[in-house]
């Protein structure tokens, strides 16, 4: 019986909540218990940081061939949790009725606990992948990456010196519609324009007429770039799993009212929904001091997120609704990586699922959000969204990332622990 459980709960007990602003406690804990494990296995770690506690955790486990290296790489940083709001404290790591529950649990360390789980028992069994296998256990996914990721890929590219492919989060696991298993496994993810914006005016006496007031100019933008109605845009990945899906259910879709389909379909359909077309979303607003006084400046902040290859009309259309008078910066930038669905690496990974579950159907996906896949990016390394798990029906996983009483079976991390090991060693 693999141990991933108590691994995955052992490291929900390590409060890692990433503030976004270096703040919080860091990674360090949890990035100790990693190369514990890690070590205790016959594998050497190396503990890395580019800040005090924002810590990362790469090593290398040895294969039978000099085929090149994989990478598989997840994050041990969590977004925040208000305990008040759960049933279970969410650093509790609790297993109640085979489920573990807390912060982490999908996103992501529950991945990362069947990696490690994975490594420990190759280490108990005597056995070795098929090729060099690559870990790295990052610091800083859920903000920028700047201390995790993008540290690693740019400081330390030489660990990750012949890698070509890697696997990480948020893909492979199990949406049940009408009696048909399908297994999304993610070949690409929408890049992300997180972007600060400014209006500059005349600050006044709040009883005057206003000259030039920031705040109304910024709202104006604001309401013009809410109310925008994106076009829907089929890329390649998007069209693949479409057509994945298509066949997974049995009957085509009704490609004219792709909007109506996603909400018919259910959790299926949120596979697609939130990637027909490019997103620009107000998320924070800051403007004025008092009620009599106009202020010089207002600002705001926008997540915007846009589909592989349509970069620069996005920023291009940002820009138009946002009008002349508003001046924008990026927090954070990233484009948008793609993986071949079409390729051996994609088959492989779909044949390790129908071989632990025969009634899987595999799909392309590709992902509304964002992941470390970015930075191993710039190393020309391709990576693949899965963290199989066999869930069971009604289970509503998409709602775990960042929600309230996030949890997963422990019967779905030890699944993932046997589908990672049939694709490792074939």
């Amino acid at each position: 019986m693999s141990d991933v459980g108590t691994i995955c709960s052992d490291l929900i007990r390590i409060d890692t909540t990433n503030e976004g602003d270096n703040r919080g406690r860091g990674e360090r804990g949890a990035a100790e218990y990693v190369a514990t494990l890690l070590s205790d296995a016959g594998v050497p770690a190396t503990i890395l940081e580019t800040s005090k506690g924002r810590s990362n955790v790469v090593a290398r486990v040895r294969g039978s061939s000099d085929a090149d290296p994989f990478l598989i790489h997840g994050h041990l940083d969590v977004v925040p949790a208000m305990a008040g709001d759960w049933a279970i404290h969410p650093f509790s790591g609790e297993i109640v009725d085979g489920v573990v529950w807390g912060r982490g649990a999908v996103d992501m360390k529950g991945t990362c606990a069947m990696t490690l789980a994975l490594v420990r028992e190759w280490a108990a069994r005597g056995v070795r992948p098929s090729r060099d296998v690559v870990l790295a256990f990052t610091a800083d996914e859920e903000a920028t990456g700047e201390y995790g990721s993008y540290y690693l890929a740019r400081e330390h590219a030489d660990l990750f010196e012949g890698v070509r492919e890697a696997i990480s989060e948020d893909g492979g696991y199990c949406v049940v519609h009408d009696g048909r298993r399908i297994y999304p496994v993610a070949v690409g993810e929408q890049g992300m324009a997180w972007m600060r914006l400014t209006a500059k005016g005349v600050a006044q006496h709040g009883s005057l007429r206003a000259v030039d007031n920031a705040v109304a100019e910024m709202c104006h933008a604001l309401s013009r770039l809410a109310s925008h109605e994106w076009p829907i845009q089929l890329t390649s990945g998007v069209v693949s799993m479409l057509d994945g899906i298509s066949r997974a259910l049995g009957r085509e879709l009704d490609m004219s009212d792709l909007d109506g389909e996603a909400r018919r379909l259910g959790q299926v359909g949120e596979l697609f929904a939130h990637v027909l077309r490019n997103s620009a979303n107000v998320t924070v607003l800051d403007a004025g001091y008092k009620v009599n006084v106009i202020p010089g400046s207002a600002s705001a902040q926008v997540d915007g997120r846009f589909l592989p290859g349509s970069r620069d009309d996005f920023l291009a259309t940002v820009d138009s609704l946002l009008g002349p008078k508003i001046s924008r910066e990026f927090i954070c930038f990233e484009d948008a990586p793609e993986a071949d669905p079409g390729g051996p690496t994609f088959d492989a990974l779909c044949a390790s699922l129908v071989a632990e579950d025969p009634e899987a159907l595999p799909v392309p996906y590709v992902m509304s959000g964002g992941t470390d896949a970015k930075a191993f990016h710039e190393l020309g390394i391709v990576t693949y969204g899965f963290a199989p798990l066999a869930l069971p029906e009604g289970f509503d996983y998409n709602a775990m990332f960042h929600g309230v009483d996030e949890r997963v079976p422990v019967s779905a991390l030890e699944f993932g622990v046997r589908v990672l090991d049939r694709f490792f060693r074939p």
